[in-house]
C-alpha cells in the first residue's frame, strides 16, 4: 500500500532516514553490564557495483539526519555510522538506547512520524516535489517499518531515500538509504533484508 505526497521540499533535502544513537542507562546495583548495541557492516548493506565502505562508529546525529530527526532525538545520546560507494549512493544507521520499552516505543513510533512529516514541513519550496509511500512493517524483534521519500526539482535534479525504523527492546535503530533516481532504483527487498539485520543483531 502506498501514500503519495506532492509538496514543496527544500532542494538539498534528503529525506529519508530516520536516527538512532546510544542513551545508556546505568544498570542495577549487582548486575552485569547490557553489552552494547552492534551495527550493520558494509557486507550487510543493498549490493552496490562499486562496494560499500563503513566509517567508524561515532557520537551524534549524522548531517544528513539532522533537518528531519534533529529535534525528536534532541533528549538522546546518539551514536551513528556512515557508508559509503565510490558513486553518489551513501546510507547511515542510527541507534538509541533507551532502556526503557514504553519509551522507546514512542522513540520508534515518533521516527516514523517523522518520514513523512518531514516532506510536509519542507513544503516552502514551490520547485520541489516530494512523494512519499510505506513500505509495510517487518517481522523482527519488537518490529520494524519502512518507508520512501522521491524529490524532484524542476531544474531536473531527482533522489530517492529509504528510511526504516526497528526496535528490539527499549533500543532503537534507524537505517536510511539513499541515491540519485526515484522509485524503480530503490533496492526495497534488498533494504528490508538490511532493515532486518540491522534489528536482529543489536544484541
Amino acid at each position: 500500500m502506498s501514500t503519495t505526497i506532492r509538496t514543496g521540499v527544500l532542494a538539498a533535502l534528503a529525506v529519508a532516514g530516520l536516527t538512532a544513537g546510544a542513551a545508556l542507562t546505568a544498570a542495577p546495583a549487582g548486575a552485569a553490564p547490557k553489552a552494547a548495541p552492534r551495527f550493520l557492516t558494509a557486507s550487510q548493506l543493498p549490493p552496490h557495483p562499486s562496494g560499500w565502505t563503513a566509517g567508524p562508529v561515532t557520537d551524534g546525529v549524522p548531517v544528513e539526519l539532522e533537518y528531519c530527526f534533529g529535534e525528536a532525538l534532541l533528549a538522546y545520546d546518539i551514536r551513528h555510522r556512515d557508508f559509503r560507494t565510490d558513486l553518489e549512493t551513501n546510507a547511515q544507521q542510527i541507534v538509541v538506547v533507551v532502556g526503557d520499552s514504553a519509551k522507546a516505543d514512542a522513540l520508534a513510533r515518533r521516527l516514523d512520524r517523522e518520514v513523512r512529516r518531514c516532506a510536509l514541513r519542507a513544503g516552502a519550496d514551490p520547485e520541489i516535489e516530494a512523494e512519499y509511500r510505506t513500505y509495510g512493517t517487518l517481522p523482527v524483534e519488537e518490529g520494524a517499518r519502512v518507508h520512501a521519500v522521491h524529490t524532484r526539482a524542476a531544474w531536473g535534479a531527482m533522489d530517492i531515500n529509504l528510511t526504516s525504523v526497528g526496535r528490539d527492546g527499549g533500543t532503537v535503530t534507524l537505517v536510511r538509504w539513499g541515491q540519485m533516481g526515484d522509485f524503480s532504483d530503490a533496492p526495497v527487498k534488498a533494504f528490508k533484508k538490511t532493515t532486518t539485520t540491522a534489528v536482529d543483531k543489536l544484541y
